[in-house]
């Protein structure tokens, strides 16, 4: 059985979902930073050491905020386990005790009925996070930004950012933000080089792409293995070259061209979580790249025929006939 991950973006209305909250997590993390922050240590299996004997004596201490924006961090933390009009509640009095608090922004943001009412808590939400952080953290924290915990909530709004900046047709900026996020992180916590690929391939950005896919060689999902079939029957043709591509995407999920061949129904609503290889990692692929399989001239009919000679397991019907020419 594949192992259940939780889809590496959210969307407004996210409060609904079943799975635990993962930013709550950071709030046990931000604990054990105050707590060895508050002691000096000659190593780190000092630091180490120190640390399990207090887990193993009663665990952490409740950590008292210091500052404004600590304390509208933990109403932060409380909202993430409310849900409909106490979460907003919640998110506003964060806001009132610090107004840099972005990950208040950001919980509004989800919650917005339109694109540019949750672009407007976005922006707010990022403006919020450079205010907090200060300049001097983009240059000093590049390369490793995600590691430390104050300045994940300025990535979470800025890529809530470069997702409803995309929505909104602002395709360019939203691209950008996109590429400074793995500029600041190329570790990439949070997945952006995924929907990344997809923008750049949508908007054929055939060398921005091929960048992106080298930085990451040891990727072998259905983002990154179907992703780069496409880029490669684009750029070369159906050959061989191609059709290896295709092949091992085949292998990384069978499920794809079910769904994108018409054999397979798209369920009505999309999943919330998904498993490497099976259907639901399918279907949060194709909800934003199958736009770019049906623009690219051929490229069904491509698929087909590589299936004809390549089965892939459970495609036993044929696919229906499907085209649209890109504009």
């Amino acid at each position: 059985m594949a192992t259940k991950r939780t889809a590496p973006r959210r969307s407004a209305g996210s409060s609904a979902d079943k799975l635990p909250d993962r930013r709550l997590m950071e709030q046990q993390l931000a604990a054990v930073t105050r707590l060895l922050s508050e002691h000096e240590f000659g190593s780190l299996e000092e630091a180490n050491a120190f640390l399990q004997q207090t887990l193993t004596s009663g665990g952490l201490p409740p950590a008292t905020p210091t500052t404004p924006l600590e304390e509208a961090q933990q109403v932060v933390y409380e909202a993430l386990e409310a849900t409909g009009k106490r979460r907003l509640e919640l998110a506003r009095k964060a806001l009132t005790i610090s107004p840099d608090c972005a990950d208040a922004y950001v919980l509004m943001a989800e919650e917005a009925t339109t694109v540019e009412q949750a672009r407007r808590f976005y922006e707010q939400g990022v403006a919020a996070a450079e205010r907090a952080l200060g300049p001097g953290a983009f240059t000093e924290d590049a390369g490793h930004f995600w590691g430390v915990v104050e300045t994940r909530p300025y990535m979470r709004a800025r890529y809530g950012l470069a997702t409803v900046l995309w929505l909104a047709g602002e395709r360019q900026d939203a691209i950008r933000h996109a590429q400074d996020l793995l500029r600041l992180n190329p570790g990439d916590n949070q997945g952006v080089r995924y929907v990344l690929a997809t923008w750049l391939l949508v908007q054929d950005e055939d060398n921005a792409l091929d960048l992106l896919l080298a930085s990451y060689p040891d990727e072998d999902g259905a983002v990154w293995t179907y992703t780069r079939a496409l880029h490669t029957f684009r750029r070369r043709g159906a050959g061989p070259a191609a059709e290896k591509a295709l092949g091992k995407a085949f292998q990384a999920n069978p499920h794809v061209p079910l769904y994108l061949l018409g054999v397979t129904p798209f369920p009505a609503l999309p999943p919330q979580y998904y498993g490497i290889g099976d259907e639901n990692e399918a279907l949060m692929y194709l909800q934003e790249a199958a736009g770019a399989w049906l623009d690219t001239p051929g490229a069904i009919e491509w698929v087909a025929g590589v299936i004809e000679r390549t089965p892939v397991p459970g495609l036993t019907a044929k696919p229906r006939s499907r085209g649209r020419n890109r504009s």
